[in-house]
């Protein structure tokens, strides 16, 4: 299974943001990788350059690698709707990124472990794939025996909301009430950036 496993911190300095979120060290050090650091005079990035450091934020907040981003963008783009918006809706739909948004797990990438480690049921059965898209009205749950998982209980105890699901606290799994609106992610993407790149 593909994903990214090299340096976090580095990746977030590069964007000027903790895009994997709580992160020490990038705390302490939040200014741009290198052995100069803020002190090294940088060229303004080209237009393309903005694009593509848009798309890598984007790919790497979400843990997808290109090939999957692409065809992420190509189904985007046979849409109805704007297919910069329709593209993150679809990255917020991913299993792996609902786990996170209910609070089960408390990074994208510890929900990514849950999810093929066989911890995350959708509609009563096992789904281990991290990438699978949820429709409206899918729920998510638990299996019984991963329940009392130390990640997921202390993941539990500091609860999260999230416009677009449901969390039942008692049967401990979220209903995927539809896809989100533009306004409800969080995240600081220029998608029309990404799609201007794709479109060349």
């Amino acid at each position: 299974m593909a994903r990214y496993i090299g340096p976090k911190t580095k990746i977030a300095r590069k964007f000027g943001e903790a895009i994997y979120g709580p992160d020490k060290t990038y705390d302490k050090k939040s200014h741009p990788p290198g052995q100069h650091g803020n002190s090294r005079r940088r060229k303004k990035l080209s237009e393309y350059g903005t694009q593509l450091k848009e798309k890598q934020k984007a790919k790497y907040t979400y843990g997808i690698l290109e090939k999957q981003f692409r065809n992420l963008f190509k189904k985007a783009n046979q849409k109805d709707g704007i297919t910069g918006e329709v593209l993150l809706q679809l990255c917020e739909a991913r299993l792996d990124n609902s786990v996170f948004r209910l609070g089960i797990a408390p990074t994208r990438s510890a929900a990514r472990q849950l999810v093929s480690h066989r911890h995350i049921t959708v509609n009563g059965g096992l789904v281990n794939i991290p990438s699978y898209s949820l429709r409206a009205g899918d729920v998510i749950g638990i299996r019984e025996k991963s329940k009392s998982l130390e990640v997921i209980t202390d993941s539990l105890s500091s609860p999260k909301s999230c416009p677009w699901m449901d969390w039942n606290s008692d049967k401990l799994e979220g209903t995927f009430n539809h896809y989100p609106d533009r306004a409800d992610i969080t995240e600081k993407i220029n998608e029309q950036l990404i799609v201007e790149l794709y479109s060349k």
